[in-house]
């Protein structure tokens, strides 16, 4: 499985009508409208990065207002579990 982060700066009037039409995409998981450098965050699932370049690069580029996309690959995922074990390292 690949995850990936697409970081979107879309058009100020396009953000909620972008949000919606990137859910309806396959590989498409969720979407975040966030405050920050970036107007929205779509969190991507597919089986092979053939299928990551297809929904970046054709779907997503194709929408109406997408400025500009930045895309994170990631590499290892942590469950809160995780994240808790490695904080409390050494604690009482």
């Amino acid at each position: 499985m690949v995850n990936a982060f697409v970081l979107l700066k879309v058009e100020p009037s396009r953000v909620a009508a972008l949000a919606s039409e990137l859910t309806e995409i396959a590989g498409v998981s969720e979407v975040y409208s966030v405050a920050g450098d970036v107007d929205l965050v779509a969190i991507v699932r597919v089986r092979h990065h053939d299928e990551l370049a297809e929904v970046v690069t054709s779907r997503m580029a194709g929408l109406a207002g997408i400025v500009e996309t930045r895309t994170m690959i990631a590499f290892k995922a942590f469950s809160q579990h995780d994240l808790d074990a490695m904080f409390s390292l050494g604690s009482a």
